[in-house]
């Protein structure tokens, strides 16, 4: 990608009108960039039309045009969420115009260096626990990215002295070529998003683009306990700082005494002299806090919290600042988020569990008997992976959206005897409050339901927020 001042009287076609989409169409137009915003919904479903129109900004929806893009094109910044397939996007390439996302802009507009964080699972918790550490710490961090701000608007703010902090997807790494974050951090890697990608090959290149243009003046934090986090590593040019849950690391952030396996069995109780420990490249070792003190349970965000340390003292954080809020964290809305006990029963709210992975260690998290609620948008997957703790974990299933058929066939094989198919009723909300009043027949005093749908919402809901909100304003309503 050019210079962006080189763009000034060129014609930039931005595609989608989200708001990384409205971010880019206004810092091209502040340039002097011809701009061309384009969303192939009706315009009475575009509100952001109106404000990018009365900027000048020349605005197309209903469609895709034929000449939208054409060889006059210097340039198309795409939504993250649109596919390679999109019409605008196949003219483009073949054209041989340059097609990215808004995070590639951003990469060239920030004065202060970045933090990438990217993974199948947990990238929300550990980025916004990441700023919390940074901020703590006094370095100025700014939160922007997959997490909720456009990140091409968070990085014409942040300061020089202070850090831009990005959630990443796969969806905007793929439309990267230049991105170079000071530190890049990569969670795990799981089966997931391969309606977009295609294959798991191209989902996990798209994931690697983080890493691709680091030099040895940069930092990899990765996941030692993943077996493709570890193949990726090899390939790395940044300095490595691993992470851990299981293995005594020389030099990196793990737990110590190691857990013996990734995955808790169904009986494993927290040992609370289990520490998290910091070994630096020289062997100076320190202890930071233990297991049983981080402010929210569960070893998938033990993980996420040695991913945050190792970024923080990547970043030069004092390890000291790091311990109050490492205890002080309540995690984020919708993963894992207690909702409150009504007739005895606790509810949880872990909507942004989209993928078998995220509900599995999720279930895992929590004491049984539990009672799930899953199900969702259907990409493909025959969720086999989930009947060991369907087996083991589970008192009761309700299963609806698109994959309440294949999650109900798991929880049969598993031997689970409490299965519930919930049908569509009239509307979403109807139905996923028939699925909670299932669930809630189910109960008894003591028990746990928990909404962690394994699925993607867009089946039923336009995001998982609104899920999860429609949960927790359900139960309660009950």
């Amino acid at each position: 990608m050019m210079q962006l001042t080189s763009y000034r009287g060129r014609r930039v076609v931005v595609l989608g009108l989200a708001k990384s989409g409205v971010a880019a169409a206004k810092l091209f137009h502040s340039i002097g960039a011809d701009v061309i915003a384009n969303d192939k919904k009706a315009r009475e479903q575009c509100p952001e039309a109106d404000q990018l129109t009365a900027l000048g900004i020349s605005v197309v929806c209903g469609g895709h045009p034929e000449n939208l893009v054409t060889e006059e094109t210097a340039l198309l910044v795409k939504n993250p969420g649109i596919p390679y397939s999109a019409p605008p996007v196949v003219t483009a390439q073949r054209l041989g115009v340059e097609v990215v996302t808004e995070v590639e802009v951003a990469g060239q507009l920030s004065a202060a260096p970045i933090v990438g964080i990217t993974g199948s699972n947990g990238k929300t918790t550990t980025t916004t626990w990441t700023g919390v550490l940074l901020e703590e710490a006094g370095l100025k961090p700014v939160v922007a990215g997959n997490i909720g701000r456009p990140l091409s608007e968070a990085a014409q703010e942040v300061s020089a002295d202070g850090w831009l902090l990005a959630e990443l997807s796969s969806f905007q790494l793929k439309g990267t070529e230049e991105f170079r974050p000071k530190i890049a951090c990569l969670l795990n890697i799981s089966e997931t998003h391969l309606d977009y990608h295609g294959t798991m090959e191209d989902y996990v290149a798209s994931k690697a683009k983080l890493f691709a243009n680091q030099t040895s003046s940069d930092f990899a934090v990765y996941n030692e306990d993943d077996a493709m986090c570890r193949e990726l590593a090899s390939g790395f040019k940044a300095r490595k700082l691993p992470f851990s849950l299981t293995r005594k690391l020389p030099q990196g952030v793990a737990v110590e005494p190691p857990y013996p396996d990734v995955r808790p069995g169904p009986d494993e109780e927290v040992e609370a002299e289990r520490w998290i420990v910091y070994r630096d490249e020289n062997g100076g070792e320190r202890r930071i806090i233990r297991i049983d003190e981080l402010g929210i349970p569960g070893r998938h965000n033990a993980a996420n919290a040695l991913a945050a340390i190792a970024v923080a003292l990547a970043a030069g954080a004092a390890p000291e600042k790091l311990v109050e809020p490492l205890r002080d964290f309540r995690g984020v809305e919708h993963r894992l988020e207690y909702v409150g006990t009504f007739g005895g029963v606790k509810y949880y709210n872990d909507s942004k569990a989209t993928n078998p992975m995220a509900t599995t260690m999720s279930i895992l998290s929590l004491p049984a008997p539990l009672i799930l609620i899953a199900g969702g948008l259907d990409r493909g997957s025959d969720y086999m992976e989930l009947l060991p703790v369907f087996r083991d974990r589970l008192k009761g299933l309700v299963a609806l959206g698109e994959t309440r058929e294949k999650i109900g066939k798991v929880a049969s094989a598993s031997g689970l005897a409490a299965v519930k198919v919930v049908e569509p009723e009239n509307d979403a909300e109807s139905t996923l409050r028939r699925a909670i009043e299932e669930a809630a027949d189910m109960a008894a005093p003591g028990d746990i339901i928990l909404l962690s749908p394994a699925c993607a919402s867009w089946d039923m809901f336009p995001s998982y927020e609104v899920r999860g909100r429609i949960f927790k304003q359900s139960a309660h309503t009950l």
